[in-house]
């Protein structure tokens, strides 16, 4: 048989080859397709309460429940439960300026304390949203105070270029009970004006969630 003969034969043999296995690359590439990844992959979903991110600075509007809030949360949940209710431990730190703040002095009205490292990025993530959050309600209805155990003056350069509006004090491991049992950060206490603990979370908080979780009952 001649050369010629013998490639005019093999051409409809490749050509059905050539079918085949972009049939088969095709099949394998549908069935194999990863998974389109979903926005949640992404980013932070919206809460329910990110309304509460427009209200105003009081925190006395009409309440919500407590209990919601805590079920839709998406990025954190509820920390130190056997704590609710109870007094909040006092004590005396010393902030980024060399000046001391005690707990029991800011009776009366609402705190916020946010356990942070400037090398968490969940933290990195919360902090836009605590600056946004001092700009809306004033101090004298509630107290921001952040709490690291870093360095101060590290701790003070990071404050400085976030241009973190919010009180920072320094932990250098004085802290009692429940506060030095953290293990997991961002790590908030919510206190009511009584000084009791009305909610710890841990996970990075919204804005909308935070200011949900103020007015709730």
């Amino acid at each position: 048989m001649s050369e010629q003969k013998k490639q005019t034969r093999l051409w409809p043999v490749l050509s059905v080859s050539v079918i085949i296995l972009a049939a088969v690359v095709i099949w394998r590439a549908t069935i194999f397709k990863p998974a389109p990844q979903t926005q949640t992959e992404h980013q932070h979903q919206h809460s329910p309460f990110e309304s509460f991110a427009e209200s105003t600075g009081d925190v006395n509007q009409p309440k919500v429940s407590l209990n919601d809030v805590i079920k839709t949360a998406r990025t954190w949940g509820p920390a130190y439960t056997y704590w609710y209710g109870k007094m909040a431990p006092d004590f005396t730190l010393t902030d980024i300026d060399g000046k001391q703040h005690k707990l029991s002095d800011y009776r009366g009205k609402n705190v916020m304390l946010i356990f942070w490292a400037t090398w968490c990025p969940p933290c990195l993530i919360e902090i836009p949203h605590l600056i946004s959050l001092r700009n809306i309600i004033d101090k004298d209805k509630l107290a921001m105070l952040a709490i690291s155990n870093e360095n101060p003056a590290l701790v003070k350069q990071f404050v400085a270029n976030k241009k973190i509006n919010y009180t920072v004090l320094s932990d250098r491991g004085t802290m009692p009970l429940p506060y030095n049992q953290i293990r997991g950060i961002p790590c908030s206490f919510f206190i009511n004006p009584e000084g009791k603990i009305k909610l710890a979370t841990e996970g990075a908080l919204s804005l909308g969630e935070i200011r949900a979780i103020l007015q709730a009952e």
